[in-house]
């Protein structure tokens, strides 16, 4: 905003508005500004680069994984969550319900208390 660019809120929008920003040589941007706007452009597109790559990993194993299909046929649970909830549970099975998994991944009613008597 002091070089008077400004931009909405969002790495869409960084990414789709900031090239023609930097080849604007109309606007007041310093040179040493451009230069280092361009080589953190250039780390994000590595960086989402090395996301996109990770991701088609975790899908691989998923399609070879059997629980994690499994998972991922609940409404809401994606291949990612899927994959993470295997990897982080391992064996259902060590748990005698459904409740005491749910405890362990610390997903617990929430509580309201109300003048010290504590309700779920």
């Amino acid at each position: 905003g002091e070089f008077g660019v400004v931009l909405p809120q969002g790495i869409r929008h960084i990414v789709e508005r900031l090239p023609d920003i930097l080849e604007d040589h109309e606007n007041a941007l310093p040179g040493s500004l451009r230069q280092l706007m361009q080589r953190l452009m250039e780390h994000f597109k590595e960086l989402d680069r090395q996301v996109v790559e990770l991701e088609r990993e975790i899908q691989q194993w998923h399609r070879s994984n059997e629980d994690s299909c499994r998972l991922a046929e609940i409404p809401g649970v994606g291949p990612l969550t899927a994959t993470a909830l295997v990897a982080s549970v391992g064996d259902a099975k060590n748990f005698s319900n459904g409740r005491q998994m749910a405890a362990w991944l610390g997903l617990v009613p929430r509580q309201h208390p109300s003048g010290g008597k504590p309700t779920l």
